[in-house]
């Protein structure tokens, strides 16, 4: 997404609906990538229209459960600091005995998908739909939660009611799009861009998702329009900069890539993920520890990751620069960090394993393998058994993409 990802935050305006629908909009600053766990700590979060207000409390409800209230605001702080894990069983204790049931049942959800827990996440959304909450939060939540449990069809219904209640939203598709390149699902993924470019025909970001998935499909000659649409829509942006670095480097011209992110990071456009494309062409450029081009990569890359620490790319590519100077601590740290935000990416097995090896650490090594050998046989069944227009998506996810 992700996808590749824009992860921006935006902030609330309407606070008068901020306590009752918290994880409703909440939501939309974590879930740009479904495992992007640190955005949660800046608190920000955007305005998504279609969220509801707080369902009107009765006065016995202020008498209610005191623990299960005490409960519901414990996890709604860890949910906000991104510990969603630990907020997990505190919003269960709660859900059903506070007054405002919406607020414990929707950060539930939000806390399963982002553990990856879609398949627990999915019912509790369901219900509160069905309950009266058919709104943008819970539909486009849902649908990222189809997503994760690889139920496509349905994933695309939710999105398309998102759609129709907020047709105009860019970062709906956004969101959604980037779940799917989370979830290496390229072909849903241009599926959803294209329905939000029937409704915002003139968005660079959504064009720039559109021909990332069509490069990831091995469609680049077609991509190209939509890069190029990308930049000049947004000319000067950090899009226009991701762009032209990202089309560079489908192309393979390496040092236009490098070039290109030199120039937006110069001008200002210190966006972590054109410090990770700059840190990732240099590294396929042929540089060598001990060379100033080696140190500017590892700059841009430390500063990638102290920017957003939940972009798999980043720590990735970071990973492999110490893995490259043999800094093998540091590397096993970053690549482990890699494969918890994305457990499908089998790039970051083989030099996770490399450096496992060369700590001596052979068993470690042996089981990081045999967790690739079983990611490739995954694969294989997924293009063997998927209907013929769904191939190409699967096909291309077992190779490594640019961020």
């Amino acid at each position: 997404m992700e996808i590749t990802k824009t992860h921006r935050l935006f902030r609330l305006t309407k606070c008068l609906i901020r306590d009752a629908v918290f994880a409703g909009l909440f939501a939309a600053s974590v879930l740009i990538s479904i495992r992007a766990k640190a955005q949660a700590n800046s608190g920000s979060m955007p305005n998504l229209p279609g969220a509801p207000n707080a369902a009107p409390r009765a006065a016995d409800d202020f008498a209610g459960d005191t623990q299960a209230e005490a409960e519901l605001q414990q996890g709604t702080a860890l949910t906000r600091s991104g510990k969603f894990a630990e907020a997990i069983p505190h919003l269960v204790a709660s859900r059903g005995r506070v007054a405002n049931n919406y607020a414990a049942s929707f950060n539930l959800a939000l806390c399963y998908v982002a553990t990856g827990q879609s398949q627990r996440a999915i019912p509790v959304l369901t219900d509160l739909r069905a309950s009266g909450h058919e709104n943008t939060a819970v539909n486009n939540l849902l649908a990222q939660a189809y997503i994760g449990d690889s139920q496509d069809d349905k994933a695309l219904e939710s999105t398309r009611r998102a759609a129709g209640l907020s047709p105009s939203n860019e970062k709906l598709y956004m969101f959604v799009a980037d779940a799917c390149m989370a979830k290496q699902n390229y072909a849903l993924g241009l599926q959803i861009v294209d329905l939000g470019l029937n409704n915002l025909p003139n968005s660079a970001r959504l064009h720039f998702e559109r021909a990332m998935f069509l490069s990831l499909l091995d469609q680049f000659d077609n991509a190209k329009k939509d890069f190029e649409l990308a930049r000049s829509l947004a000319p000067d942006s950090d899009i226009a900069f991701l762009a032209a670095a990202q089309e560079s480097m489908f192309e393979g011209n390496i040092a236009e890539a490098v070039r290109v992110a030199r120039d937006g990071i110069s001008k200002g456009h210190e966006n972590f993920m054109l410090l990770t494309l700059l840190g990732e062409a240099l590294l396929r450029s042929g540089i060598a520890p001990g060379q100033p081009e080696f140190e500017e990569a590892r700059r841009a890359l430390e500063k990638a990751v102290s920017q957003r620490a939940d972009y798999a790319n980043s720590q990735l590519t970071l990973g492999k620069l110490y893995l490259m100077e043999g800094q093998l601590n540091d590397a096993i740290i970053h690549l482990e960090a890699a494969r918890q935000l994305n457990p499908d990416n089998t790039a970051i097995y083989s030099n996770l394993a490399t450096a496992y090896r060369k700590q001596g650490k052979n068993s470690q090594a042996h089981d990081v393998l045999e967790m690739l050998a079983k990611l490739n046989r995954a694969q294989a069944e997924k293009i063997r058994d998927a209907p013929g227009d769904r191939k190409s998506s699967y096909a291309g996810t077992s190779r490594e993409h640019d961020p």
